[in-house]
């Protein structure tokens, strides 16, 4: 009989400094205040008897001094109704905290109707399978299927929580790369439109002032004779938010047909997340991750005539 592999629980790690002591700080103020752990997760833990002070189990309460180490024995946890599959996926960085993907073209991050298996979620929980590790598959940011580039993923109830709020103060920053058709007249500029769901679509979103506030910057990388080359950053995180707002100014994206693009030079919309900058969760270090532009677009550069 096959043997059940061993899991391996995830340990969260913390000294506490001079200034806690001198401020007076409990188990509980240290972690709420300090570290943003969030009141919900204590409860979980508490009841698990999963906070330690010093190796041994400990209250909320319970008042701390300058060297002491509280550890949190999170919870293991299942991916709900994601299958593991052994879908390929290239790993840019991986701590037990977080998971960095470069998503290739042509992938899913989440399973959905259409795509129920065979997405980075699948092959995301196999990879952590494999290592003995139960985890929900928690992505901060998440990419159009046929866009490429970098897909921020949490380990963790406490890791997610940590980045959902940094992402909330814009504290993530994310730049594309895109093609775009013609030549867009301004080296650098802003778009600010809010971006609604078209009426009579589950999929198509537009500019409309009923919509959500959203803005994106551009700044003009490169012109070739029959596209611009750009770098963009996103200020907010509206779905299809680079595609509408580059349509909205007379710009869709090569290869993007849904916005007015055309698919003679590329295949699927020519869009890239290039790069991710964030701080650590948990040692709150500012991380600066890059990913390479896929073949595809780099080809179609290369080949291309430029002004």
């Amino acid at each position: 009989m096959k043997e059940k592999q061993e899991k391996k629980q995830q340990v969260l790690r913390f000294i506490v400094p001079r200034e806690v002591e001198e401020a007076g700080k409990n188990v509980r103020s240290f972690l709420r205040e300090d570290h943003g752990i969030s009141r919900s997760l204590l409860v979980e833990l508490k009841h698990v008897k999963g906070i330690r002070l010093n190796g041994a189990p400990t209250y909320l309460d319970h008042p701390l001094r300058e060297g002491d180490t509280i550890e949190l024995y999170l919870p293991e946890e299942e991916s709900e109704n994601i299958i593991p599959e052994p879908v390929s996926f290239c790993i840019t960085y991986e701590d037990e905290d977080i998971l960095v993907v470069n998503k290739a073209p042509n992938l899913c991050v989440h399973p959905t109707m259409l795509y129920p298996s065979g997405t980075l979620a699948n092959g995301v929980v196999y990879h952590w399978r494999k290592q003995g590790i139960s985890r929900k598959f928690r992505p901060v940011n998440r990419l159009d299927k046929d866009t490429s580039g970098l897909v921020l993923i949490a380990k963790s109830q406490y890791s997610h929580q940590q980045l959902a709020a940094v992402q909330r103060q814009n504290g993530i920053a994310r730049y594309y790369e895109a093609l775009v058709h013609g030549q867009v007249e301004k080296e650098e500029g802003t778009i600010d439109a809010p971006i609604a769901r078209k009426a009579d679509s589950l999929m198509e979103r537009i500019v409309h002032e009923s919509g959500q506030w959203a803005r994106t910057h551009y700044n003009v990388l490169g012109r070739y004779k029959e596209f611009t080359h750009l770098r963009l950053k996103l200020d907010t995180g509206r779905t299809h938010q680079i595609r509408v707002h580059m349509s909205h100014i007379g710009h869709p994206l090569l290869g993007d047909d849904l916005y007015g693009g055309e698919k003679m030079l590329i295949a699927r919309q020519a869009l890239h997340a290039r790069t991710l900058t964030f701080p650590h969760p948990r040692h709150k270090s500012d991380l600066l991750f890059e990913a390479p532009l896929p073949e595809d677009m780099s080809a179609l550069l290369s080949s291309s005539q430029k002004l």
